[in-house]
């Protein structure tokens, strides 16, 4: 068995697990999430791997001093669920290949203002996929079949864990709603509500009934006028065929995208005057000549 992870801290008093901020922080989430490690609770921290507190020592990555980085790499060895509820709808709805080009991609470009509609989709693509490599805490992160099982996986655990969580109440604290309430349910109702070609997990969540429920309810008593005027939308689906041939495509149509949007921005330019065009009428030989000699005579 790997030896376990060691976290080195400001120790204790007041009735506090440590009397510093950042050592309590990760203190706190390594007992929430149920890492397992071995706490060293010291008052010198040059006894610390990193000569600062907190610091936590491990096997693949040496030894980790910031709070931030801590808290990112116990994520790794535990299930945090709301961690994984950030993971899912960006990989859901973004990176997901055939749910970003049919849906997501297509509303945003349907939505947002020419010419700004054929460059802001890729960009915000982008985005999405820095935010998921920082949440996962791999800077290298790349989609794959590999990736998308972990997650499927972590996030069908996930969303049967708050389902058991919430139960019969409302919410989830009673019958009163919370800044987590907020949270979970701006991250499940996209994918209740949003018709995806790519379902899986739709499909799980529509099985959960309370989950569903809770869903449709905040929707139904805080946005009602935003569920009446929900127009039934056209997945826009593209023919089937293999990820291979779709690659090619998919370069092309953004290459083609980049391509007509400087265009445009270029036409605008020279439209209204940021550009100018100068053109030179071409002169005669024998008239040049002629100049010459009489500049030559003068």
């Amino acid at each position: 068995m790997a030896a376990p992870l060691e976290l080195f801290c400001w120790k204790g008093d007041y009735g506090l697990a440590s009397v510093d901020v950042d050592c309590l922080t990760v203190l706190a989430y390594a007992k929430f999430a149920g890492a397992p490690l071995k706490v060293h609770k010291i008052t010198n921290p040059w006894r610390s791997p990193t000569g600062t507190l907190p610091a936590l020592k491990t096997r693949e990555e040496g030894s980790i001093s910031q709070p931030s980085k801590i808290i990112i790499h116990l994520r790794k060895q535990v299930n945090d669920p709301l961690s994984t509820l950030r993971e899912r709808p960006i990989y859901t709805l973004w990176i997901d290949s055939k749910n970003y080009v049919d849906v997501t991609r297509c509303w945003y470009a349907e939505n947002i203002s020419f010419p700004l509609n054929f460059l802001l989709p890729n960009r915000m693509h982008g985005q999405q996929l820095e935010k998921l490599r920082l949440v996962r805490g791999d800077p290298v992160l790349e989609p794959g079949e590999q990736l998308e099982k972990e997650l499927y996986r972590d996030a069908f655990e996930c969303m049967t864990l708050l389902s058991q969580r919430l139960g019969s109440q409302k919410f989830f604290f009673g019958d009163s709603p919370s800044s987590l309430d907020a949270y979970v349910f701006a991250h499940l109702a996209p994918l209740l509500k949003i018709k995806l070609p790519n379902g899986k997990l739709q499909q799980h969540l529509n099985s959960l009934n309370n989950l569903q429920q809770y869903c449709t309810n905040i929707l139904a008593l805080y946005f009602p006028s935003d569920a009446r005027e929900a127009p039934g939308r056209k997945i826009h689906v593209q023919p089937d065929s293999s990820d291979f041939d779709n690659e090619p495509h998919m370069r092309r149509n953004q290459i083609l995208s980049v391509l007509f949007a400087v265009g445009a921005m270029l036409g605008y330019a020279i439209l209204t005057g940021i550009v100018t065009i100068k053109r030179e009428q071409p002169q005669l030989k024998n008239s040049g000549r002629d100049d010459g000699d009489e500049e030559d005579e003068d």
